[in-house]
């Protein structure tokens, strides 16, 4: 509890930057279309009902409401959700924010979404399979779930801890927890403890000096995947 109030903290800190394309979450917004493009590459969007888990200010939730999702958005940082709100204004778009913790939503909610996104958040929980259960629970039978995370590598470690954080200063200070990494196999394991079957995993090659960001077959740093019920 104390680890997940400390995490909620750090990103409440944060969330008056979430839309500055230049500021802390610049690199979110930089591999946003790629992660996009890969769900896009997997589910139909349009009418789907989509919850994005740890939305954060709803960067990856409005990029699937303008695809045409119904989408929900929850985050357990308060401040967060409430810049998602406000951002709506300049959107104009349609997305339901909740403040909620997954566990709560999947009882409330059980079998309701066609397509659950988790990205970049499982790496920054106590426990991920507990997030993962959840994320099961809340798709519909033949419900497809989409995760992003980063491996437990050297190189992960030593380009996304300590590159990004302490050299480049391309994301804040603290944002990662290298002992929370999750190695792909790990993250299948979990899957498919909870009746999640992997149908395709793919690195995401992020360059910070040009922003370029690219899918490929190199899963050493970050990576995503898909599963499906």
């Amino acid at each position: 509890m104390q680890h997940q109030q400390h995490e909620i903290n750090k990103f409440n800190d944060l969330a008056h930057e979430w839309w500055n394309l230049e500021g802390e979450f610049k690199t979110l917004h930089q591999i946003n279309p790629v992660r996009l493009q890969f769900i896009k590459n997997h589910a139909i969007l349009r009418n789907a009902k989509v919850i994005d888990v740890g939305c954060g200010g709803g960067i990856l939730a409005e990029s699937l409401a303008k695809c045409g999702a119904q989408v929900t958005g929850i985050d357990l940082a308060p401040q967060s959700i409430e810049t998602a709100k406000l951002h709506l204004y300049e959107s104009s778009l349609n997305i339901n924010y909740k403040c909620i913790d997954i566990a709560d939503m999947a009882e409330k909610y059980p079998h309701s979404f066609d397509v659950v996104s988790c990205m970049e958040m499982l790496e920054h929980v106590q426990d991920p399979e507990i997030i993962i259960a959840n994320c099961a629970k809340l798709l519909k039978p033949n419900g497809v779930a989409f995760f992003s995370t980063l491996n437990r590598t050297f190189k992960s470690y030593a380009l996304g801890v300590i590159a990004a954080e302490y050299i480049l200063k391309i994301i804040p200070k603290g944002t990662h927890n290298y002992s929370k990494f999750i190695k792909p196999s790990e993250l299948c394991h979990m899957l498919n403890k909870n009746k999640l079957t992997v149908s395709e995993i793919k690195g995401l090659d992020y360059d910070p000096i040009n922003g370029k960001t690219s899918i490929s077959s190199n899963v050493d740093i970050n990576y995503i995947l898909v599963a499906h019920k």
